[in-house]
Order: C-alpha cells, then sequence, then structure tokens
C-alpha cells in the first residue's frame, strides 16, 4: 500500500495579493476611493484587485503599494509568508515591532529579506531521520 501526502492547494497570486492589499488598506483605515486616488485607479478596478478578480500589472501593482507606503518587496514578502504559513512552515518575522524577547534594545537594524532553509538530520544525530522546515527573515 502506497501512502500519498496531499499538498494544500495554492492560491491563485492575484487572490494573495488582493488579499494583502485590502488587509493593508483597511488597517489604515483607508477607503477604496482614498487609495484608487493616490494610485491614480479607478475605485472598481481596485476592488476588482483586492477581490482577486483582475491580475494587475507591475505598474499598478507598484502604484498600490506606494499609496499604502508599502515598497513591492514588502508585498511579496507578506505573499512568501502566507504560503509559507498555509504549508505549516515556521515563519519568523524580525520586522515586526520590537519585543523583549525577540530583539534586544538597543538593536535598530531593519531586517526585510525572506530566506527558506530545509533540511534533514540524519538518524545518527537525534536517534531518528528527522526533517526540518525553516523561513527566516535577514538582513
Amino acid at each position: 500500500m502506497t501512502l500519498t501526502t496531499h499538498r494544500p492547494v495554492e492560491p491563485l497570486l492575484r487572490h494573495l495579493v488582493g488579499s494583502i492589499l485590502r488587509a493593508r488598506r483597511e488597517d489604515q483605515g483607508r477607503t477604496l476611493r482614498d487609495v484608487a486616488e493616490s494610485a491614480r485607479v479607478s475605485v472598481a478596478y481596485l476592488s476588482e484587485v483586492e477581490r482577486g478578480r483582475k491580475e494587475p500589472s507591475s505598474e499598478v501593482l507598484v502604484a498600490v503599494c506606494r499609496a499604502l507606503g508599502l515598497r513591492l518587496v514588502d508585498l511579496v514578502g507578506a505573499a512568501h509568508a502566507e504560503l509559507a504559513r498555509a504549508e505549516g512552515r515556521v515563519v519568523v518575522d524580525l520586522t515586526a515591532p520590537r519585543t523583549a524577547d525577540l530583539v534586544a534594545p538597543s538593536n535598530d537594524h531593519e531586517l526585510a529579506t525572506v530566506t527558506q532553509l530545509t533540511g534533514r538530520a540524519s538518524a545518527a544525530e537525534f536517534g531518528t531521520a528527522t526533517s526540518f522546515d525553516a523561513v527566516l527573515l535577514a538582513a
């Protein structure tokens, strides 16, 4: 008998990007109209993007990100983190506000890039074969 593992169905990128943009806009307490005007796109088009019904061009994505005070790398990083979480991977966001548990108060570094590490430890190291995945954010 063969066991198969089912991988979670990955969302369409336009759905993921749209939900991230909507969440950022709502976190800022801004209206569709406000962000659409800042990005110089129609309210209807931005609504379609946020709902994942339209796949925006890179120019539109940059304009909407700017209107929200984001960089494109922030959007891509958020999308990566969502996909990693959906697969059950550990995501450590070192760009989040500092806490005493994670970052020393004197450390003023801003960290922004994402790296994924995957490894397999041998049975000799742990007594049994062990796999691990980690997603790290680094400078």
